[in-house]
């Protein structure tokens, strides 16, 4: 939770007597963060981050601008409220647009909006529309039914998070907070550079997570990529076991039922690697291919782990989306095939359309098969050990699938790794 960390740090340096002797360096921190924060959306052609970060600009400066040093009556108490409405309802909109970098259609419509909001912030924040009572007392800078836009934000970040697992997410969650805090307890002063400021390092931390995350993280399923699989190679100590785990039929079941369902496939079988036994790590080296490492494990003791993992991808099932158009669709495309391509219906008949025999429209399970080697005499190097559980791998292909291979001439039965397992303890 860096986002959390950082708003915390800021929160706590505000409030303390230290805040006193690093205020003079704010103005430092300020143009410093705002300017890498352009810089890092620009060299990832992020538009969201870029224009995010343009609102919160704008929004301060507005805020200072029209409070004068005075944010309880006049122009600045509007000031703030419409700050506090429109950051949030921003970020919110920024989030549902589509994004398509930092081209002439994608940044126009932004621009646009910007643009429209800063005329009416300035209308609304003439003096003759803005209120010249001052508050009650106890009375909050902050609107109570203006809060609403922050719990609205925090909300749609939230499900956001849920559904791509990407920590920007989280960082606009933490960003909204860090603007409350801005707004409610210091709308104007040395704090309020502090908070605006910590909001968008926060974004800007967020965006180099993320992008951490996509680059050792496999964005379709979320586990790990090929790329920290490789930087786990390089970790190993003398003792370990690499299983190369392949899932059964999957180009035919990706013929059959269509690639969005393989997709499906994926993760669900990801998501069960993800609960191998033995701290073993499950990485996705591509296609339909995943790798497991066991660190100070043996082959034996990886196979018993591993045979436990493979039962319970055979029993797992999973609903298909849209499942009848997609099978509409699908016998259409078959239909199709049969007229234009009528030398292909008997092979095409020979073998099934997917691992499992027993499917159903709608609820589909697939099997897979594990080659499992560790290091030996023969096999000392990772990559070595890597080609002895490929081999291990179509071993078990050959054998039916459905199975675990050891890379060894001698065949290993579970009940027999189970009795050594025994003894040993």
């Amino acid at each position: 939770m860096p986002g959390g960390l950082l708003l915390a740090l800021a929160a706590t340096l505000v409030s303390s007597t230290l805040f006193v002797q690093v205020a003079p360096s704010l103005a430092f921190y300020y143009v410093g963060v705002f300017a890498a924060g352009l810089l890092l959306a620009w060299r990832f052609n992020s538009s969201r981050l870029l224009f995010s970060l343009l609102v919160l600009l704008l929004a301060h400066r507005a805020v200072d601008f029209f409070s004068v040093g005075q944010v309880h009556t006049g122009p600045g108490r509007t000031a703030v409220a419409l700050a506090a409405l429109l950051i949030p309802l921003n970020f919110i909109v920024f989030a549902s647009m589509r994004e398509r970098g930092l081209i002439i259609a994608g940044i126009a419509p932004r621009f646009g909006l910007l643009f429209l909001e800063s005329v009416v912030f300035a209308v609304l924040c003439r003096p003759e529309n803005s209120p010249a009572n001052p508050p009650h007392p106890g009375e909050h800078p902050i609107p109570l039914w203006i809060l609403l836009s922050f719990v609205a934000a925090i909300a749609v970040f939230v499900r956001r998070f849920f559904q791509t697992r990407k920590p920007i997410e989280p960082g606009f969650v933490w960003s909204v907070a860090a603007v409350f805090m801005w707004l409610q307890f210091g709308p104007v002063g040395k704090a309020s550079d502090a908070y605006v400021a910590t909001a968008a390092l926060i974004l800007a931390a967020s965006l180099i997570e993320t992008s951490y995350v996509l680059a050792y993280h496999d964005e379709l399923t979320g586990i790990r990529g090929r790329r920290a699989f490789n930087e786990a190679l390089l970790s190993l100590d003398q003792q370990y076991a690499i299983a190369i785990v392949d899932i059964d039929h999957f180009k035919k079941f990706n013929d059959t039922y269509g690639h969005d369902v393989g997709d499906q496939v994926l993760c669900m079988v990801a998501k069960r690697l993800l609960q191998v036994g033995g701290d073993g790590q499950a990485f996705r080296c591509g296609g339909e291919e995943f790798a497991i490492v066991f660190r100070s494990t043996s082959a034996k003791e990886a196979f018993e782990h591993l045979d436990s993992l493979r039962e319970i991808i055979e029993k797992s099932t999973f609903h298909v989306r849209g499942s009848e158009r997609r099978a509409e669709r699908n016998a259409e495309t078959r239909s199709d095939r049969r007229a234009s391509e009528p030398d292909r219906r008997k092979s095409a008949k020979k073998k099934p359309a997917s691992a499992s025999p027993n499917q159903s429209p709608d609820r589909l399970s697939v099997t897979v098969s594990i080659g499992v080697a560790e290091p030996s005499t023969r096999y000392r190097q990772p990559e070595q050990v890597i080609q002895a559980a490929d081999q291990a791998l179509y071993r078990a292909k050959n054998k039916g699938r459905n199975r675990v291979e050891l890379a060894s001439t001698a065949p290993l039965r579970l009940a027999e790794g189970r009795r050594a397992k025994a003894s040993r303890l």
